[in-house]
């Protein structure tokens, strides 16, 4: 029997058994609860939704030339996207950290690279189940039509790209339960709140405006609103451009994270 060359895997380039079923495994990780990780952010969504129109009521005029309501459905949508596409893959890592078992992922012949994209699968499967999600309630409950399908489709999947890379780096971070909250409350929150889900960032001050575009987020939120309902405050181009770039260099800094062993192999 042949034997392959040094430093040349048996499984070729590209392990796509390995990669499938380490995505397999994230994806059945929120399936197997879904009451938990698909019915709840729905459910959250669809308060988030309630508690506006109820406080501000049909006195609040329109917003870009549409519905208050209208307006919010689609930020709250990117928002709930952003935030289960990084608890899917941040979790998965601290837990496997917590309960010692990371060496399952890290021993077998996996890439650094194929096991990023593993992790990111999960991430990315879950952030468009739950836009799916959400997207049928709010046709069937508000009435909307999604006038730009594909680049909503695009959006979520860059939604869920980035903040699954965002969720692998802060999941390597963090060796506790503690470090993961205060990441998620003091940078992911933040970014999700403050990205214009529920205002126009034209109607902000000069240097807010500013802040508010150098943010990755707000772009993602624009995105899925020019998606859902036509109207943004950027091109949907130069959203795809800076958050593309954006998850490229995530994608890349968690690769080397874990290429090195970064607080994994310690």
């Amino acid at each position: 029997m042949n034997q392959p060359e040094m430093g040349v895997r048996r499984f070729g380039r590209v392990n796509w058994l390995g990669l499938y079923t380490l995505a397999k495994r994230e994806i059945l990780r929120f399936v197997v609860v879904w009451t938990q990780t698909l019915l709840a952010p729905l459910v959250t969504a669809g308060l988030f939704l309630m508690i506006f129109t109820i406080a501000i009521g049909p006195g609040r005029g329109d917003v870009m030339g549409v519905p208050f309501t209208h307006f919010l459905a689609p930020g709250i949508l990117m928002m709930t996207v952003i935030q289960n596409s990084f608890a899917n893959t941040s979790s998965s890592l601290v837990i496997s950290k917590v309960q010692g078992n990371i060496v399952d992922t890290l021993m077998p012949p996996l890439s650094p690279l194929e096991i990023v994209l593993g992790y990111l699968a999960g991430g990315m499967a879950r952030g468009v189940f739950v836009a799916c999600a959400i997207t049928a309630g709010l046709v069937l409950f508000l009435g909307l039509g999604v006038a730009h399908p594909g680049i909503l489709f695009a959006f979520t999947l860059l939604g869920g790209a980035f903040l699954g890379a965002v969720g692998i780096i802060a999941g390597i971070f963090a060796n506790k339960f503690d470090q993961m909250a205060a990441i998620t409350n003091f940078i992911v929150t933040p970014l999700a709140f403050l990205s214009g889900t529920f205002y126009s960032v034209t109607a902000l001050p000069p240097v807010l405006e500013a802040v508010s575009r150098a943010n990755p987020v707000f772009y993602l939120i624009d995105g899925a609103r020019y998606g859902f309902i036509g109207v943004s405050d950027s091109a949907p181009q130069t959203g795809i451009l800076v958050v593309g770039l954006t998850t490229l260099v995530l994608v890349w800094l968690a690769w080397t994270m874990i290429r090195t062993g970064y607080r994994l192999k310690s």
